[in-house]
């Protein structure tokens, strides 16, 4: 089993930026390629971006790219989201999630965490 414990999150102002961290522990934890999902209000879960285990491939969703980086570090077992040009449809609870192997990259996760709320004011 792996655990997900994300921390980050908060209220900022639009064009604003935070920095989303998603600290792992369990088995081979640091073998997991990683992504981070979102899911606001009435609306279905995003997958925002995703990292290999290696970080020699990532992953962004169009409405991200350009202002949201995926990082690791797998000394400190934990994936960052750093989150700049913050818009108020960024809004919503921000997921981490792992998958069992280390080299994928797409939707379906194997792990979980409960999330981390990012509000953006307008």
């Amino acid at each position: 089993q792996v655990q997900l414990v994300e921390s980050g999150g908060g209220l900022v102002q639009t064009g604003g930026s935070l920095r989303l961290s998603c600290a792992a522990s369990g088995r081979t934890v640091s073998r997991n390629a990683m992504a981070w999902f979102r899911q606001a209000p009435g609306k279905e879960r995003e997958y925002v971006a995703g990292i290999t285990y290696s970080a020699g491939s990532t992953y962004y969703a169009p409405s991200v790219k350009g202002r949201f980086t995926i990082s690791r570090d797998n000394a400190k077992n934990t994936v960052y989201l750093q989150m700049n040009s913050l818009k108020p449809e960024d809004t919503a609870v921000y997921y981490c999630a792992a998958s069992g192997y280390s080299g994928y990259i797409g939707q379906n996760m194997d792990y979980w965490g409960k999330g981390t709320l990012v509000t953006v004011s307008s």
